[in-house]
């Protein structure tokens, strides 16, 4: 899980290639809102693989947000696949996701393979659910 957020001069561990600062970082800081469905997205793996709960929490809509969330210390996150979207982009309302998000455990190597809803009110978007499969 790492626990502790990368330099800002490191790359993002979203994997866009970018630098975490210039990717996630913004968004994680509360510098910036997501502007699509999969920046948002990319942001909560990050979040995840940083174990930042508290980020997970503000992004996850109010109407399906658990009343906490327990990130898996033993659990790193190593990298993230995203194989499409569909809609989610700056002037929609809403967007769909899919990805497969891969890890590393106690109990070896894993990967979680989700389809992502996400809605966008407010000028913000926000994760809804996913359909886990794959």
């Amino acid at each position: 899980m790492g626990g502790t957020r990368p330099a800002d001069d490191a790359r993002c561990p979203c994997g866009s290639g970018d630098t975490f600062a210039a990717c996630c970082g913004r968004y994680l800081t509360g510098a910036a809102a997501a502007p699509t469905a999969e920046a948002l997205m990319r942001s909560r793996y990050t979040a995840f693989a940083t174990g930042d709960a508290a980020y997970l929490r503000a992004t996850w809509h109010p109407s399906t947000r658990p009343a906490r969330i327990d990130l898996d210390e033993d659990v790193r996150w190593v990298r993230l696949d995203v194989l499409g979207t569909q809609a989610g982009g700056p002037f929609d309302d809403r967007g769909v996701v899919e990805f497969v998000a891969h890890h590393r455990g106690p109990d070896g190597r894993g990967r979680l393979h989700e389809t992502s809803r996400f809605v966008r009110e407010g000028g913000r978007w926000s994760y809804v659910d996913g359909d886990v499969g794959g």
